[in-house]
């Protein structure tokens, strides 16, 4: 690229570099080739860190004072707080600032309403918005390398943990969904948990089929790594009757008959599995002995009165009633754990906080809900805390605009 010429950044050979590289070198490999297409002065990939509260610049190359370190790879923790990192993150568009004659240019790296990191590139000259949209595509398809090369490699997993986890954190992990965030045109789905200093056992879990969504939320008695465990066969057993094609009655049988034939007696976990069939928008539920969902409907938060029914693993061979669920297009359903209303969180108001988030990504709505409990708790927080958050918008399919950064019309531009 020579004078005012235009860079063109090729997505194909972007994959083709990505293809020939070993899967811990492949995010190495995309701002290698990126810093040759658009003759930048840097490319760095930071990832989100599992705590929504930083992301971490992930590098093998030169020392960086005060990163950790694992072998060759280095981890440098930088702070969410009131930076132009957490705007871009929460935001999901793109940041422009001129840095004299050049521009320094933060990226969404993003799939499916998903936010797995930040693209940060310095450029020697201001792009054009031809060219914005160009490193938008890229960014996009960093995300995707992203999910490949992390099933082969711990880099990316180690990268994310800003702090060590415990052995009952490390199980806990496994049964959380790859994703938290899905959109995907009918609805926009966002879960988070923000963990006890001692691991409740609380878990989310959703799959998207072609004319359902199911989403489950459980929360297992003890701690560490006695209910971490409990919630590893209450999971498993959901997703072994999910995937064998049961209906929600009998998924909900399976795993409470396979929790109870393989734990202690006085073992249990509470939940609510939820269906949303996306061909006629009807929703249907069961309860297990879960503090009852919240829905935000023309600016009233309520909730949503269940029949309430033994929790799984009480009683082997128990039926359990699947239940209608109100639902309209434009409703939002937070699905949530007794940890957001434990003893020392009893200050917080779920109810007016998701009032004050009403406006807000689904992703926004759980973190904002995941740091007000903190707050409220001192970050002592005795119980995790989980929610899942559901946009429902009814209707046929539509294109939603996920990957906000892709529009060069909607970039943060400053000088």
């Amino acid at each position: 690229m020579r004078g005012s010429e235009k860079f063109v950044i090729d997505v194909g050979a972007l994959l083709e570099k990505v293809e020939a590289a070993a899967p811990v070198d492949a995010v190495e490999a995309v701002a290698t080739a990126l810093c040759e297409m658009v003759d930048a002065h840097s490319v760095t990939f930071l990832i989100a860190d599992f705590s929504g509260r930083a992301v971490v610049r992930l590098t093998s190359a030169g020392r960086v004072k005060g990163a950790r370190s694992h072998g060759a790879e280095q981890a440098e923790t930088v702070p969410l707080a009131g930076t132009v990192y957490e705007q871009v993150l929460r935001t999901q568009q793109i940041d422009v600032q001129s840095l004299g004659a050049g521009a320094r240019l933060i990226v969404p790296v993003t799939d499916r309403g998903d936010a797995i990191g930040l693209l940060e590139m310095t450029l020697p000259r201001y792009p054009h918005p031809d060219e914005i949209t160009d490193v938008c595509s890229a960014a996009h398809a960093l995300a995707y390398v992203v999910i490949a090369a992390r099933q082969h490699t711990d880099v990316f997993e180690w990268g994310h943990r800003s702090t060590p986890f415990a052995l009952a954190a490390e199980i806990q992990r496994r049964l959380l969904p790859p994703a938290y965030t899905c959109e995907a045109g009918q609805f926009t789905l966002a879960g988070w948990l923000e963990p006890a200093a001692a691991v409740g056992g609380d878990t989310f879990d959703y799959s998207l089929e072609r004319d359902a969504l199911q989403v489950s939320i459980t929360d297992a008695v003890g701690h560490q790594v006695s209910a971490a465990l409990l919630a590893t066969l209450l999971v498993g057993g959901l997703r072994n009757a999910r995937r064998k094609g049961l209906s929600l009655a009998d998924q909900a049988r399976y795993a409470n008959d396979s929790l109870a034939e393989n734990s202690v007696p006085g073992q249990f976990v509470t939940g609510q599995l939820l269906r949303l069939d996306l061909r006629t928008g009807a929703a249907t539920i069961v309860n297990a002995g879960h503090p009852f969902p919240l829905r935000l409907r023309d600016g009233r938060v309520e909730e949503i009165e269940l029949r309430i029914e033994a929790p799984f693993g009480v009683l082997p061979g128990k039926s359990f009633e699947v239940q209608p669920f109100p639902l309209e297009p434009g409703d939002r359903i937070v699905l949530l754990t007794d940890g957001m209303q434990e003893r020392n969180a009893v200050n917080l108001d779920v109810a007016n906080a998701l009032i004050d988030t009403a406006d807000l990504h689904p992703r926004e709505v759980v973190q904002r809900l995941g740091e007000a409990v903190l707050d409220e708790t001192g970050g002592d927080l005795r119980d995790d805390a989980t929610m899942v958050c559901i946009d429902w918008y009814g209707g046929p399919r539509r294109e939603r605009n996920s990957e906000q950064g892709a529009d060069p019309d909607r970039a943060s531009a400053s000088t």
